[in-house]
């Protein structure tokens, strides 16, 4: 009889009457290479579905290139001058909370909100690992690898169990691939060791700007247009009969497939193969992406942009039962240039927020945070702003804040936050942590709190050994209601 290995983790009990420990430990591992059997897999899987936490879904709002949060958020107004803001200081509806003059419908949901003004990490400038991941480590470059932790969306995927054919996925990602904007695929937001099957099901979109306008470097436009489902209408010439025979033949043709070795990657292929099929079919999710049945006002409520609807459609998600939803601000560059700088203002750092970014987010998250508890679900819904990084403390030459990871923040609403919370202090000029300091790891931990995900959980790596979700951080309970 191979021994048991006992699982560690916290002794809260499932929905059965089991508690984690017994319910992981029921299946065992065996000692071929430390692997997971199946069945150990199998009950892992149960028993992280048979947790509830305070939030059934997330909605993450990733401002791609660094957002200057002390102009956000943490403003030094009393800091000298070449590290002090242009902006001035605004109250909110919490005595004693002030951000910047920019966000003013921002300001009247700190009661919802809790600010972060201490999360940094030394991972390198530009890595998403550690917001998606947690993994704070140095890497040799910012591409995926098969051999990363998995995201906190691939986690929930690996736990989906509605992700037949027809179901819908656990994660979407929006409204493109991470650094698609400037053909450079950035690593974090993957399945990782976990595989290929676990990424996120991820639009495609067509950004424009609005006609007459020039974009330039440290000049960015509005970036219009809507998340695109991709390959997911029949072309003219492909009827439901013939979309009928042709999964027939497949049908065929995989019968005899299944007579030969498969491969990982044939394996995740053929996974692939049906949910791109299932999709045609999953009216929820198609429906979700029809901006048309919303009405105008709402979809002008969210700014008509292409991060204000790709947020919108997040919103569609979350009602639909989706769990995790990413949508990232992100930099377009290429295939036409409308919006160089994104969150990555090392020129013209106060006028680009000013005039485009600021206003923009101040729009969507005002948005985002009022529509969902309009319609009930805020307190079901956890949303997450938060970027890879920071900016430097003092302006350059060039009017801009460069890369810094060692002090920035980060928000939190909804589901489980303790609205009109500060966490953390930064020092006189936003510089450096002065109190309380806070990983990306403990972020991790507390979105997997919420999602009733034990943090102790452990998925299996590429060798089979147990890897703990969250890295053995703690929630940050300070934040939470």
């Amino acid at each position: 009889m191979a021994p048991i290995f006992r699982m560690l983790g916290s002794p809260r009990r499932c929905c059965d009457g089991l508690t984690r420990r017994e319910t992981l430990a029921a299946g065992a591992l065996t000692f071929l290479g430390g692997a997971f059997n199946q069945e150990a897999l199998l009950a892992a899987q149960a028993a992280g579905q048979a947790q509830h936490g305070k939030a059934k879904s997330v909605i993450v709002l990733y401002l791609l290139g660094g957002a200057a949060t002390q102009d956000m958020y943490d403003l030094k107004p009393n800091a000298p001058a070449g590290a002090r803001s242009e902006f001035a200081p605004i109250s909110t509806n919490v005595p004693g909370i002030q951000v910047c003059e920019h966000l003013p419908k921002t300001a009247n949901w700190m009661h919802r909100t809790a600010l972060i003004r201490s999360l940094n990490h030394k991972a390198g400038c530009h890595n998403c690992l550690p917001s998606y991941t947690g993994l704070e480590a140095s890497l040799p470059d910012q591409h995926p690898h098969d051999t990363d932790p998995p995201s906190i969306g691939s986690v929930c995927e690996y736990f989906n169990t509605d992700s037949g054919p027809n179901g819908l996925p656990a994660y979407v990602y929006m409204p493109n691939w991470l650094g698609w904007g400037q053909k450079f695929r950035r690593g974090g937001p993957y399945g990782g060791f976990l595989g290929k099957r676990y990424d996120a099901f991820t639009t495609e979109c067509n950004p424009t700007l609005d006609a007459g306008l020039k974009p330039a470097a440290g000049n960015p436009c509005t970036v219009r247009g809507i998340p695109l489902l991709p390959d997911s209408r029949l072309p003219t010439d492909i009827t439901v009969d013939r979309l009928s025979r042709r999964k027939d033949l497949l049908r065929q043709i995989d019968d005899e497939h299944r007579r030969l070795e498969t491969s990982g990657v044939i394996e995740r292929y053929s996974e692939t193969q049906q949910r791109a099929l299932g999709l045609l079919g999953a009216s929820k999710l198609t429906d979700a992406f029809d901006l048309r049945k919303e009405s105008p006002q709402i979809v002008e409520r969210y700014g008509n942009t292409l991060f204000g609807n790709s947020a919108l459609v997040a919103r569609r998600l979350v009602e639909r039962g989706v769990r995790f939803v990413n949508v990232t601000f992100d930099l377009y560059e290429s295939p036409t240039l409308i919006d160089y700088d994104a969150w990555d203002t090392h020129q013209k750092n106060f006028s680009i927020l000013k005039n485009n970014k600021l206003p923009i987010f101040d729009m969507v998250y005002s948005a985002l945070l009022e529509d969902l508890e309009s319609r009930g679900l805020l307190d079901e819904t956890l949303v997450l702003v938060t970027s890879e990084m920071g900016r430097t403390p003092n302006v350059n030459a060039n009017g801009g804040r460069d890369h810094w990871t060692y002090c920035y923040g980060s928000m939190l609403a909804g589901a489980g936050i303790k609205g009109g919370t500060v966490v953390g202090a930064s020092d006189a000029t936003a510089a450096y942590v002065k109190d309380r300091p806070v990983s990306t790891t403990e972020i991790c931990s507390t979105i997997y709190e919420l999602l009733g995900i034990d943090p102790e959980t452990r998925v299996p790596d590429k060798l089979g050994r147990p890897y703990s979700v969250a890295m053995g951080a703690e929630p940050i309970r300070e934040l939470m209601s």
